[in-house]
């Protein structure tokens, strides 16, 4: 399954990162510093396994990392965005856009609610 996570317009000067390994024993992959443009993560999964899938079946996501979470030590911010995974498996290119920014001016994290879902590419 290919997947793309869109970040639209995040906070400038800030790191983000899929994460790949669980709790403290994690690796950043395709880290880029924003500026304030959409950041895009392109990845591919296989049946949702692996070390960037996290969760309990039925309810997989996988963590962008953001500032400190990230490796970015210039930053007092240190966040994760939780992204469900689409619980279906294609052999289709998936799609998904969040907000980059929340209400307060910084970078969105946790889970989004509601979830906008994937779509086709």
């Amino acid at each position: 399954m290919k997947l793309k996570i869109t970040i639209l317009s995040p906070p400038p000067g800030i790191d983000y990162a899929l994460q790949s390994g669980k709790g403290n024993d994690y690796t950043v992959l395709q880290k880029q510093r924003s500026k304030g443009k959409d950041l895009s993560f392109d990845f591919t999964l296989d049946a949702l396994r692996g070390p960037l899938v996290q969760g309990p079946a039925g309810g997989k996501f996988v963590y962008i990392d953001i500032g400190g979470s990230a490796g970015q030590h210039d930053t007092e911010i240190r966040r994760r965005l939780k992204v469900q995974l689409p619980t279906e498996i294609t052999d289709e290119s998936v799609v998904i856009k969040l907000p980059g920014t929340a209400k307060d001016g910084t970078p969105t994290c946790a889970t989004l609610k509601p979830f906008p879902g994937w779509a086709k590419e």
